[in-house]
């Protein structure tokens, strides 16, 4: 995420770090007590920005991360808690949709739901939809979607960030058949399997595969069971979706949201787009 190709990380840290100031107007006026709910918020790291300009500006407001890995959220909130020890942090281990209902069980504040680096790109459009009524369903009237959203562009630009030329990206693909090796005591022979990704400009979205260079069967003792590969079948690992405006409008309108503001770095590679609960 930080080699240069991956563009994607650093034009999301610079939207904040340029609009911090419209971003913080936009999710409340000064007299107004809120919460930031974080989907997922890895390291914190763009977020960070945000938190340190509305502390610095006296706003007041409750920060809860949500992760369904404990470890991930333990290690944020020990980050957070180091660098703001003014911080209210309430950190939540779970299910979005399960924690978002108990929060609002005991929490009438009004909330900004961060769901950021693109992760809406791993979502097919039809499961974006589901995904964002599904929290609507979850929020109140008034509640604000934050969200991050990779545009489509130039697909060199693209193709890039995930085949970049320093092999990081084979390496991550590859990995998981690593993680089968060491977790499941696999028997994959990693020489015998390729990188192989696509971005298909008619679809705007990036997708990446496994391809089995040879035919070969592969056993995994933890399932005991065996596959069997062709020559040049291809393992589906994953996808990242590339929006226009014009469809996140419409992801917008479809699951019961209106687009408040968008916020663009400076080279409109990226958004950030901030969305109003309509009913």
């Amino acid at each position: 995420m930080r080699m240069p190709e991956y563009y994607l990380s650093n034009c999301e840290y610079e939207i904040f770090s340029l609009h911090k100031k419209s971003i913080a107007e936009k999710f409340c006026d000064e007299q107004c007590i809120f919460d930031i709910i974080e989907l997922g918020a890895g390291d914190g790291l763009k977020t960070r920005v945000l938190i340190r300009y509305l502390l610095q500006n006296k706003v007041q407001f409750k920060y809860i991360p949500i992760d369904i890995s404990a470890n991930s959220v333990q290690n944020l909130s020990g980050t957070m808690k180091s660098e703001f020890p003014q911080l209210l942090i309430e950190e939540k281990i779970g299910d979005y949709f399960e924690m978002m209902e108990e929060i609002n069980r005991y929490d009438q504040n009004p909330k900004i739901i961060l769901f950021l680096g693109s992760n809406i790109g791993n979502f097919t459009i039809h499961e974006s939809v589901e995904f964002f009524r599904q929290l609507a369903a979850v929020m109140n009237s008034g509640d604000q979607l934050f969200i991050g959203f990779d545009l489509k562009k130039d697909p060199s630009i693209i193709m890039k960030a995930y085949d970049d030329p320093h092999g990081f990206t084979q390496t991550f693909n590859l990995n998981l058949l690593e993680r089968l090796n060491r977790e499941l005591e696999a028997n994959f022979r990693i020489e015998n399997f390729e990188h192989y990704p696509v971005y298909d400009p008619l679809e705007a979205a990036a997708k990446s595969y496994i391809i089995s260079k040879t035919e070969q069967a592969i056993f995994i003792p933890a399932l005991d069971e065996s596959y069997y590969f062709k020559k040049w079948e291809a393992i589906y690992t994953e996808m990242s979706q590339k929006y226009s405006i014009e469809l996140i409008r419409k992801l917008a309108e479809a699951s019961s949201f209106k687009v408040e503001q968008n916020f663009f770095d400076s080279r409109q590679y990226y958004v950030n787009s901030l969305w109003r609960l309509t009913n």
